[in-house]
């Protein structure tokens, strides 16, 4: 009999990311963050203009963090818990958005804070990645979950028999961004997550 499979985005779901994004920029770049959604763009303000950053620079800004200013971002409350005994029933995989030089890294980084299951880097919707995982897996159950609403609608597109676990574990993201529509739930913290993934996996309905 085929195992359950969990699928888990990393940045606000495992790993803290945007408070310390937003402490790095204000340090190195002065450069000030206020984010009113889940979207960055007009988030970021020269300290010395006032002026919002335009799109195509704030790409290379988090391509920066992520180059060199992993060791920064802190675990989610009851993550590292949660996968553990996750692990003990399901197969786990971390598909995270970031460019796949940075595949080891996130690897590296992820074990550092206890937590050793593969991850799949990957750039764009993670519908098409969530179904290459369940063909390859062939798990009786699948759960994903992520911050980004959109993932959620690119997942239910090319995998809808996934259930589809919308978290964000960054409060000041959070309490900004509306469940995402395409989502069976939305829960920020683990400790509620954990009986809601593992219903899933003994077959409970919604």
């Amino acid at each position: 009999m085929t195992r359950p499979l969990l699928i888990t985005d990393c940045d606000e779901v495992l790993l803290h990311m945007v408070s310390h994004f937003r402490d790095w920029v204000s340090e190195v770049h002065d450069t000030d963050f206020a984010l009113t959604g889940g979207d960055f763009s007009g988030a970021l303000k020269r300290r010395s203009t006032g002026d919002a950053l335009k799109r195509e620079e704030v790409w290379p800004l988090l391509d920066g963090f992520f180059q060199t200013e992993m060791h920064r971002q802190t675990l989610v409350p009851g993550a590292s818990e949660a996968l553990a005994a996750l692990g003990e029933i399901a197969d786990i995989v971390v598909l995270t958005n970031l460019g796949h030089h940075f595949n080891e890294a996130r690897a590296t980084q992820l074990l550092g804070h206890g937590i050793a299951h593969r991850v799949v880097t990957n750039q764009g919707g993670k519908g098409d990645p969530v179904a290459q995982l369940v063909a390859e897996f062939v798990p009786s159950v699948t759960v994903f979950v992520d911050d980004l609403a959109h993932h959620h609608t690119s997942v239910a597109k090319h995998a809808p028999a996934v259930f589809r676990l919308h978290m964000i574990a960054e409060p000041m993201v959070a309490m900004t961004s509306p469940p995402a529509v395409d989502a069976h739930a939305r829960i920020d913290d683990w400790a509620v997550a954990l009986p809601w993934i593992q219903a899933r996996f003994s077959g409970a309905p919604l």
